[in-house]
């Protein structure tokens, strides 16, 4: 059943990022932003990004499960080794915390804040 849930969320993942891609003469401004989860903290690419449609490669380098949450999404639960992407729209500037809402992590470190400009 987990397996289907994965499959499923994957999926939709990438229907949205396709949903995403801009019409012909129309640009669209998309970043991406690598994320590692690891016992207890999160390293990204980069702190700052520019306005519009950030797409987030999360990667579990841990020994535990994490996930990765900014503005108001979530991947799914991410077992050790495992990958996720999340399609975020910043439509305004401003600071965005991130964490992994598994019980007592983002107390533990895992936790930040993204500088939209």
């Amino acid at each position: 059943m987990l397996r289907i849930r994965t499959l499923l969320a994957a999926l939709a993942v990438a229907a949205l990022a396709l949903a995403l891609v801009p019409l012909a003469g129309a640009r669209a401004h998309r970043t991406i932003v690598f994320v590692k989860a690891k016992e207890f903290s999160f390293v990204l690419s980069t702190k700052s990004v520019a306005e519009g449609t950030v797409i987030f490669n999360v990667t579990n380098a841990g020994k535990l499960s994490h996930d990765f949450k900014i503005a108001g999404i979530k991947s799914p639960l991410l077992k050790p080794g495992k990958k996720a992407s999340l399609v975020v729209k910043f439509a305004k500037k401003g600071k965005f915390p991130y964490l992994c809402t598994v019980p007592g992590h983002a107390a533990a470190g895992m936790k930040g804040v993204l500088t939209v400009r």
